[in-house]
């Protein structure tokens, strides 16, 4: 039995793609149930704005396992599209070593962020809590976490405030030059969405409006941030105020299109529009980069800022991977140790 990973990230798939194998978290328990009846003895998806990676136990040959594992994947998201290098596969050690970096932030968009951490440890308590982990996955995920935090402190890969979210900032400030006039509206309440909109603030943004399904999240948030809540129904309405978006919900289709923006656009006199789409699937249609003064900028978008600020990360990024070297390296002794124990 060992440790395999399949996935597509930003490295690897557009958002295009990464946004048709995206599972929603509800489904998740029971895709993870199909992946255990059928070809896994313990399993745990991680699905991100940037990533969709199954990690699975099998006993089955890594090929096998692969083949199985992309065939679940094609036929639960029901696609029928040619699938290339676009998807890539890991057997040990290398899964356990992807594991580790993926942990670490070193797989990230933005080398060093720890945004990835705390999603990691979600999808993991997850499969835990349904069951759907052993002895192996949990071994693997716990030495992943505790891995990734003598990595943040041993090392200066986290050294300076780099994260999607300051990319967006920088972005903003490029258009603007400066935020103090300029209001943020805030489309779905999620964490992402928050940080980006505390980052703005923080950078001098006059306010914040936030709007969500949920009227008691978005009043929270708002009361949180120092704004105020308006009906998800009523964002439209907001435009001829607020000049930046950040949009971030979990709707299955684009809430905003070039139809719908179009007569905005005439009411807000055509002031420049910063419009930040960081869902997957997205939200805005990028039909309406097409009109004069709109901005769109989509998570993948935010990777060209993002590498500004990387070179004192990526100098740390090879000192990183020697420690998850040595790390990986003993976790597989004692995984032959136990076995060589349990046949004794």
């Amino acid at each position: 039995m060992s440790v395999v990973v399949i996935g597509l990230s930003h490295r690897s798939a557009p958002v295009e793609l990464r946004e048709r194998f995206a599972f929603a978290g509800e489904t998740i328990p029971v895709a993870l149930s199909a992946l255990r009846a059928s070809l896994a003895s313990e399993a745990v998806i991680l699905s991100t704005c940037n990533r969709v990676e199954i990690y699975a136990v099998t006993a089955l040959a890594p090929d096998a396992a692969f083949a199985a594992l992309k065939k679940f994947l094609v036929e639960h998201h029901a696609y029928d599209g040619a699938l290339g290098d676009e998807l890539y596969t890991f057997a040990e050690p290398l899964s356990l070593h992807h594991l580790f970096k993926v942990a670490a932030g070193l797989d990230s968009m933005v080398i060093g962020e720890t945004e990835i951490f705390g999603q990691l440890k979600q999808a993991y308590e997850l499969a835990f809590m349904h069951k759907h982990t052993g002895a192996r996955l949990n071994k693997a995920f716990q030495r992943a976490f505790n891995v990734a935090k003598h990595i943040r402190t041993a090392t200066n890969i986290q050294r300076g405030s780099v994260s999607v979210m300051s990319a967006a900032v920088e972005l903003a400030e490029k258009i603007f030059t400066s935020l103090a006039e300029h209001e943020v509206l805030v489309i779905g309440a999620g964490e992402t969405s928050e940080k980006t909109a505390r980052a703005l603030l923080s950078r001098g943004a006059r306010g914040v409006v936030v709007t969500n399904r949920s009227p008691e999240r978005a009043t929270a948030l708002a009361a949180e941030l120092g704004g105020r809540a308006v009906p998800f129904e009523q964002w439209p309405d907001e435009f001829e105020k607020i000049d930046i978006a950040v949009s971030s919900t979990a709707a299955p289709h684009h809430i905003l299109d070039r139809a719908k923006l179009e007569p905005l656009m005439k009411r807000r006199k055509n002031r420049p529009l910063l419009l930040i789409d960081i869902a997957v699937p997205r939200d805005i249609d990028p039909a309406v980069n097409e009109l004069d003064n709109v901005y769109l900028y989509n998570v993948d978008d935010l990777q060209t800022i993002a590498n500004e600020y990387l070179s004192l990360r990526k100098e740390e990024a090879a000192r990183c991977d020697e420690i998850i070297a040595i790390k990986v390296a003993a976790l597989l002794e004692a995984n032959q140790r136990a076995a060589a124990g349990e046949r004794g």
